[in-house]
């Protein structure tokens, strides 16, 4: 082989392990422990997820009382057709 031939293989192989090294590095900083900002930030996370759950059901329980107060009304002014149809 010629000198051109074999520098061309030698880098070819510097740069195959060179990435074979940047995807083993990044591997291993995705499985790392979380941080301490990490597990704060999931807690506050959690928290937030925990306050707008508790005011959705409070939404969800004001709609449901205001719906029952507008078909009972509904109901009143019905009854109170019919006995005027009498």
């Amino acid at each position: 082989m010629t000198t051109t031939t074999n520098r061309l293989i030698a880098t070819l192989l510097a740069g195959a392990f060179a990435t074979a090294a940047t995807v083993s590095v990044a591997q291993a900083q995705t499985t790392a422990e979380p941080t301490h900002a990490d597990k704060k930030a999931a807690k506050k996370q959690d928290q937030a997820d925990k306050d707008a759950n508790v005011a959705q059901a409070k939404a969800d329980k004001k709609k449901t009382e205001s719906q029952s107060k507008a078909d009972q009304a509904a109901a009143d002014a019905n009854l109170k057709n019919a006995k005027k149809a009498d």
